[in-house]
């Protein structure tokens, strides 16, 4: 037998401890080409949307590939500490420790080179399925399945380095030169950690104040709170699971009556010694499954965000002119143009809005006319505005500001031309947004309208007045293609900070729908990938320490057979001992982030006017779900092991 083939028949020999780490890097490597199949699609032609797909893929397979290397380093540890006994065997035989090195190196290349071609053939296999779903998403007319060599060699290059790296690296963590040591095994060589109590106190109350301060977030002080809770929890959890366990574990057994009912100490035991040899691990384990509950819940709020966009932005398009725009007719002419040739029904009405300043604030506010709105209020059907000479309303610019318009009562002056107003109402709908009038917009009666004569203090006629156009267009979403040279030139503006020397303002709703509505759903796509990476990860951190001392717990449990204990009793003492290291990390990862997600919800309650609570709702129970398949598989497959003689 050659030596490679000593080393191949070492990895089928331990084929269930490196089942869920070969699982795992088929994964990420099947994420990973996928994720370079699309950064390579050739049919991805707008600029824009490439941009967004190769910069989001990017990203994605960077965060993919340095969370892999951190995920091998951690498993190929867990694999050599518990194959220790295996290893002091063969340099006892007479294996030198280069040839030691090298058996590691040739096992690592054969499961990594194995995951590498399982990996790219069903990324292949299933790039066509994700393909179609990012037609949808980018709304592309098709993105067929190709073949190209640059996608198959980067995910080659790129694993193979890491696989390599990972060799390399590993044979450190083999550092004890004494023979007697390495015989006696992993289980042998651990020692009951110590754990200081004011340690565990400190790591209770910084996780008790992270989760205060997500709690009592607010638009003032978002950008501090948002800056210490994550290093407050993330201190807080190394130290909870470090010392605060253990302290809470001694609490715990300090009852004896409870603590030496039936078989609960041996449950106890158990637990205790697994919480503090591995309270690292489960310190990982939980800010992994952090992350990955937080990339779902923030790209699914995103996704909200895009439907619930049209609440926002009532009308179809919005064109707003000032008195002097020299292209005004030819502006509004192309639109018409071109709204026709895509053969879109619409409805075009102008506005005339006028700028004052209100004597309660000093600060300029713009004037509608109730005729005007209550055109608009007719075609969305609307509650229409009746307002006497003197009376005055507020045009809410979201759905929030409605509630807050409610309470304000207000008796002002329009200062130019002496017009006084009692403004003690506010229109119940949403139809304009805060950037196409801004939010101090109030509506005024007819008579009173027609008084503002005199110009804004500083400005002349021109500047005090505007023209706005607006196309009420009942299938917005299709309007994307419509005004984009007018779109060029108002982003051209804003890049150069010279948006104030444009004569007119255009805003095309069904425009900036599809670009967020592609980027956000993108991304979303992007972040469930990896995050299901992420996901299977955090629960094989606990697959490798359980099965690696496999062997030492099928003798304790031999033993307590052979004492009489029955498989019912078994099942209960096993759910005893996995539960804790199941759920306890997973349940203070969903802990972390439910208080994440408050924040998350004031931040979009401050730049949205969202709600993202029933999305929230829905992703923390499909993990919940996800978390409890992933935990009877593992148990089923433990006590399988467990039973076997």
């Amino acid at each position: 037998m050659t030596f490679r083939q000593f080393a191949f028949r070492n990895v089928i020999r331990n084929r269930r401890i490196y089942a869920t780490f070969f699982i795992s890097s088929v994964a990420s490597v099947m994420v990973f080409f996928i994720y370079s199949m699309l950064m390579f699609h050739p049919r991805v032609e707008d600029e824009f949307l490439r941009e967004i797909a190769f910069q989001g893929m990017f990203v994605a397979e960077v965060i993919l590939v340095l969370f892999t290397l951190f995920f091998l380093f951690y498993s190929m540890r867990a694999f050599l500490e518990a194959r220790s006994k295996e290893f002091g065997i063969l340099l006892h035989l007479g294996m030198e420790k280069r040839q030691l090195n090298k058996l590691i190196l040739f096992e690592t290349m054969i499961t990594g080179f194995a995951a590498i071609v399982v990996g790219i053939i069903f990324g292949y296999a299933f790039s066509k399925f994700f393909f179609m779903i990012v037609r949808e998403i980018l709304q592309i007319d098709s993105l067929p399945l190709y073949f190209s060599w640059k996608p198959f060699a980067l995910t080659i290059v790129t694993f193979t380095s890491l696989y390599i790296i990972i060799s390399f690296v590993s044979v450190m963590f083999i550092k004890d030169d004494n023979l007697v040591s390495l015989l006696r095994g992993y289980w042998h060589n651990e020692q009951i950690a110590k754990y200081s109590v004011w340690k565990g106190i400190a790591g209770l109350l910084l996780l008790a104040a992270a989760y205060v301060m997500a709690a009592n977030i607010n638009k003032e002080y978002l950008v501090v709170f948002v800056t210490l809770i994550p290093p407050f929890a993330m201190i807080g959890t190394y130290l909870f699971f470090t010392d605060s366990v253990p302290f809470i574990l001694f609490q715990i057994r300090k009852h004896r009556k409870w603590y030496w009912h039936k078989y609960r100490i041996v449950s106890m035991a158990k637990i205790s010694s697994v919480m503090r040899e591995n309270s690292r691990m489960f310190f990982i384990s939980c800010m992994v499954s952090t992350l990955a509950f937080l990339a779902i819940g923030i790209l699914s709020s995103m996704s909200t965000f895009t439907h619930q966009y049209h609440q926002l932005n009532p009308l179809g398009l919005v064109y707003s002119s000032k008195l002097d725009n020299p292209y005004e007719k030819d502006h509004i002419s192309g639109l018409i143009d071109e709204l026709e040739d895509k053969g879109l029904s619409y409805h075009l009405y102008k506005f005339d809005v006028k700028r004052q300043t209100s004597s309660n604030t000093q600060k300029t506010v713009k004037i509608l006319t109730q005729t005007d709105i209550n055109r608009l209020a007719l075609v969305f059907g609307y509650p229409v505005v009746s307002l006497k000479a003197g009376e005055a309303m507020f045009l809410p610019y979201s759905m929030d500001s409605i509630d807050e318009l409610k309470r304000k009562k207000v008796t002002t002056v329009l200062q130019e031309n002496s017009i006084p107003l009692s403004i003690n109402k506010v229109y119940p709908k949403v139809l304009f947004s805060p950037t196409e009038l801004g939010t101090n917009v109030i509506v005024v009666s007819d008579e009173d309208f027609r008084l503002i004569k005199e110009p804004m203090v500083g400005a002349n006629a021109k500047q005090s007045t505007n023209h706005i156009f607006v196309f009420s267009v009942p299938e917005w979403t299709k309007t994307k293609d419509i005004g984009q040279n007018l779109d060029a030139l108002m982003t051209e503006a804003y890049m150069t900070n010279h948006e104030n020397d444009l004569p007119f303002y255009f805003e095309n709703p069904g425009l900036d729908y599809s670009f967020i509505r592609s980027t956000f759903a993108l991304l979303l796509f992007i972040g469930l990938l990896a995050a299901a990476v992420f996901f299977l990860a955090s629960g094989s951190f606990i697959y490798f320490k359980l099965y690696a001392g496999l062997e030492e717990d099928k003798k304790q449990f031999d033993a307590l057979r052979r004492m009489g204990i029955t498989d019912k009793e078994l099942r209960k003492i096993v759910n005893s001992q996995l539960i804790p290291q199941f759920f306890l990390p997973w349940g203070l990862a969903m802990l972390h982030s439910t208080f994440a997600f408050m924040a998350l919800q004031v931040f979009w309650k401050g730049i949205a006017d969202l709600s993202i609570i029933r999305e929230i709702f829905l992703v923390l129970a499909a993990i919940t779900c996800m978390q409890l398949c992933y935990f009877y598989l593992i148990r089923w497959r433990y006590l399988a092991h467990i039973r076997a003689i």
